[in-house]
C-alpha cells in the first residue's frame, strides 16, 4: 500500500495581511501626518523659547528700519533712536559696547554701532569719539523707522547680511542680550 503524502499549507487569512500592511504605513506615515497637523494647527508646539529679544524672522533688512549702510562687517549690535539719543538710547549705547567687549575672543566677529535721524548734542558727540573710538554712526530715516513701528532707542543684533534678527527695548538685561549673541555666533558660519 503506497499511501502518498500530501502536505497541507495552513491558510492565512485574507485579512490579517492587509492588517499588517495598514500597521507598516501607519507607522512609517503616521509620524509625519501628525507632524504636519501639529504645524498647521498649532497643537502641542512648546511655547517655551530659548531667546530674550523680539525675534525679526520675516527677511527685514536694515534698509526696512530706515538704515543706510554699504555692507555690514559681521554681527552687529545696533543702537536706534528717532531722536537725538537721550538717556534710553545712551544706556544702550553703553551696554552694546559692553557686550561687544564681553564676547572675549569672538569680539572680532561682531561690532556696534548706533543710527540716529537727528544729530547729536556737541558734548554727547565729542564722548563717543573719546570714549567709543569703534562706535560707527550710521544715518537712519525717521519716516521709515517710525513706519516700522518704532519710535523709541531700541538695540537691535544685525547679521552679517544685513537682516535684523533680535531687538530689544531700553532696560534689558546685558548678559541676556550677550548670551543670545553668543548662541547666534556659535550657530552661525557666518561673519
Amino acid at each position: 500500500m503506497h499511501q502518498s503524502l500530501h502536505l497541507e499549507h495552513p491558510t492565512r487569512p485574507a485579512g490579517r495581511g492587509r492588517l499588517q500592511l495598514l500597521l507598516i504605513l501607519l507607522v512609517v506615515i503616521g509620524p509625519m501626518l501628525l507632524a504636519t497637523a501639529m504645524y498647521q494647527w498649532r497643537f502641542w508646539v512648546p511655547e517655551s523659547r530659548t531667546f530674550h529679544g523680539q525675534l525679526h524672522g520675516g527677511g527685514q533688512t536694515l534698509a526696512d528700519l530706515g538704515v543706510t549702510v554699504q555692507e555690514p562687517a559681521g554681527w552687529q549690535l545696533l543702537v536706534t533712536d528717532a531722536h537725538g539719543c537721550a538717556a534710553d538710547c545712551r544706556e544702550l549705547v553703553y551696554l552694546a559696547r559692553q557686550i561687544h567687549i564681553g564676547l572675549g575672543r569672538e569680539a572680532g566677529r561682531a561690532s556696534h554701532a548706533l543710527a540716529l535721524s537727528d544729530s547729536l548734542d556737541a558734548d554727547y558727540a565729542a564722548q563717543l569719539e573719546r570714549e567709543y573710538p569703534q562706535l560707527q554712526r550710521l544715518p537712519l530715516e525717521a519716516a521709515r523707522y517710525v513706519g516700522f513701528g518704532q519710535q523709541d532707542a531700541r538695540l537691535w543684533i544685525v547679521d552679517p547680511l544685513g537682516n535684523l534678527v533680535l531687538s530689544y527695548p531700553a532696560g534689558v538685561s546685558g548678559k541676556a542680550v550677550l548670551e543670545d549673541l553668543r548662541h547666534l555666533l556659535k550657530l552661525s558660519p557666518l561673519g
